[in-house]
C-alpha cells in the first residue's frame, strides 16, 4: 500500500513551495503526481495535505507519513550505499573548497560520516577566500565548491542545501539591540566588522546596504567567527552572520541578533558540482549526508529555497 516513492514525494512536497515545483524536481507531470497523491490518499482513507496552499501544508495525517520518511529514507540510503560499495566503483577524488567561514560547523561531521562509508574516495579540501574556486572547478581542479554566491558558469550545476537568514549582531547593551529590526541607515555610523573577502560577495553590502546608497562609518576585518562576536561583545562594531552561525553565542548571552529590514535578508547555501560528476553515487551521497546533518545540527535553516533546484 504504502510505498517509498510516496515517501520520497511528500518529502520533495515538503521542500518545495508548490506542486508545479515538485512535479518538476520528481520530473513528473503535475497531472501524474496529482494521480499519485490522489491515489494514495483514497487507500489510505485521508487527505495528506490541502489542496492550494504555497508552501504546501500537511494535514495530520501527511505529517505523520513525513516523520515515517525522516527515519526511514536516511535507513534506505544507507542500505543503497552499502549495496554501492558492494558493486565496486569505491574509488574516486573529491577535492572541496568552501566559501564560508562558519560551514565547518557541520562539514566536518559530514566528512567524517563521509569517509567512513567511502574510504577509498579521496577528500581533501583548500579555503575558498583567496583565489576563484568556482572557475577552479570548472577546470576541474575542484570538485565541489560550498557557496551561497552562484555564477553562471557552463557546466557547473548548484544543488541547493538549505536556507538560512542573515542577522545582525550586536552587544547586549548596543543602541540598536532596542530596535526589532535594522535599516541601512543605522549603520552608517557604524564599524562593521566581516570576513576578509571582497565586498561584492558580502550580502550585507550587496542586498542591504548599497542599494539603500548607504555606507557604512568603517569596515573592519576578522578570519574567525569567534573572534567577530568577541569584537562585537565589546562594542568594537557589529557584524552580519547566518543566524546558525551564531545561535550559539546568541543563546549564551553575549550578543544579540536583529534581523535586518522587516522582511528579513534571507541567503541560500549551495553544493556546485560539475555536471559531469553530478551522478556520481559518492557524490550524491556526500550532498545528501550534507543536507542531513546540516538540518540535524544548525538551527534556523529550512529547506524551502523561492525558486530552488538544481540550476546550471
Amino acid at each position: 500500500m504504502l510505498e517509498l516513492r510516496h515517501l520520497r514525494t511528500l518529502v520533495t512536497l515538503r521542500e518545495a513551495d508548490s506542486l508545479v515545483e515538485a512535479s518538476e524536481r520528481l520530473h513528473l507531470t503535475q497531472s501524474a503526481l496529482s494521480h499519485q497523491m490522489k491515489d494514495l490518499e483514497q487507500r489510505l482513507g485521508t487527505p495528506l495535505f490541502v489542496r492550494k496552499t504555497r508552501p504546501v501544508q500537511f494535514t495530520s495525517a501527511g505529517l505523520r507519513l513525513l516523520r515515517l520518511a525522516d527515519n526511514l529514507l536516511p535507513q534506505v540510503r544507507q542500505a543503497e550505499r552499502d549495496l554501492q560499495r558492494l558493486a565496486g566503483g569505491q574509488a574516486g577524488r573529491l577535492h572541496m573548497a568552501i566559501e564560508c567561514h562558519s560551514c565547518f560547523q557541520w562539514l566536518m561531521p559530514t566528512i567524517d560520516q563521509f569517509r567512513n562509508v567511502w574510504p577509498e574516495v579521496e577528500v581533501d579540501f583548500a579555503s575558498g577566500h583567496f583565489f576563484a574556486p568556482l572557475p577552479a572547478l570548472a577546470r576541474a581542479e575542484l570538485d565541489l565548491v560550498i557557496t551561497s554566491d552562484p555564477q553562471d558558469i557552463a557546466g557547473l550545476s548548484y544543488v541547493p542545501l538549505f536556507t538560512y537568514e542573515a542577522v545582525l549582531a550586536i552587544g547586549n547593551q548596543h543602541p540598536l539591540a532596542a530596535r526589532p529590526f535594522i535599516e541601512p541607515q543605522d549603520l552608517a555610523d557604524q564599524t562593521l566588522i566581516c570576513y576578509p573577502v571582497e565586498r561584492d560577495r558580502l550580502d550585507i553590502f550587496t542586498r542591504f546596504l548599497d542599494p539603500a546608497g548607504v555606507e557604512p562609518a568603517a569596515v573592519r576585518n576578522a578570519e574567525l567567527t569567534i573572534m567577530m562576536m568577541q569584537l562585537v561583545a565589546s562594542g568594537r562594531g557589529v557584524c552580519c552572520l547566518p543566524n546558525w552561525g551564531m545561535s550559539e553565542y546568541v543563546q549564551r548571552g553575549y550578543v544579540s541578533a536583529r534581523r535586518l529590514g522587516r522582511e528579513g535578508l534571507f541567503g541560500t547555501l549551495y553544493a556546485a558540482v560539475r555536471e559531469d560528476m553530478l551522478e556520481m553515487p559518492y557524490m550524491q551521497d556526500f550532498l545528501l549526508t550534507a543536507k542531513d546533518i546540516s538540518f540535524a545540527t544548525l538551527e534556523g535553516v529550512s529547506a524551502r529555497n523561492p525558486g530552488a533546484g538544481v540550476t546550471s
